[in-house]
């Protein structure tokens, strides 16, 4: 299987924002991490592969795998551009963890950086509700409606390839919690 799967040469590897995308387009996130783990194999100073990584391992539901992945990408790339998206995918993690505290904290962090990032406020809002902090939820949901206006609580499993389906109904209910509406 693995001779069919052609990695990503590391001059190829130039955008992280997309690395996460198309393993959602592609609906083998699976089979995607077989060749980003060559791809890291190839070149494990690729900060780009370790925050994919860390990404796509907190859809398969290994947060604290996700977490390693993430900081390695942070310590390869310090001053990467997209500072907010590893903080936010940091933030995801611990949000999958059960870790609101820390998931608001570091969703915090991401919209310091860049304050109309969705993924950030979303994590913010979800994270805040189900930590019981009702009204810095409400406050994220206000402004995750003016950045995001179609999203809703009954679409987000759209948007998100979650394996567990617990992590999952998690997000939901913190976001409902939060005043999402349903529909």
């Amino acid at each position: 299987m693995i001779a069919r799967i052609k990695p990503i040469a590391p001059s190829q590897s130039k955008s992280p924002a997309s690395v996460p995308r198309l393993a959602e387009m592609s609906g083998s996130i699976l089979l995607y991490m077989i060749g980003l783990l060559v791809d890291l194999a190839l070149n494990p100073n690729l900060a780009a592969g370790w925050y994919a990584s860390g990404r796509i391992r907190g859809y398969l539901g290994e947060p604290d795998l996700a977490i390693e992945h993430l900081e390695r990408a942070t310590r390869l790339s310090p001053l990467d551009m997209q500072t907010a998206r590893l903080q936010s995918a940091t933030a995801f993690a611990h949000f999958l963890a059960g870790r609101y505290d820390d998931a608001s904290s570091w969703a915090q962090r991401a919209l310091q950086v860049r304050p109309s990032y969705p993924s950030a406020i979303r994590l913010a809002a979800a994270s805040s509700a189900l930590a019981g902090r009702p009204e810095e939820a409400r406050q994220a949901v206000e402004r995750l409606r003016q950045v995001d206006p179609a999203l809703r609580v009954s679409n987000l499993k759209n948007r998100l390839p979650l394996r567990r389906p617990d992590d999952l109904t998690r997000y939901q209910e913190g976001l409902r919690m939060a005043g999402l509406p349903e529909q």
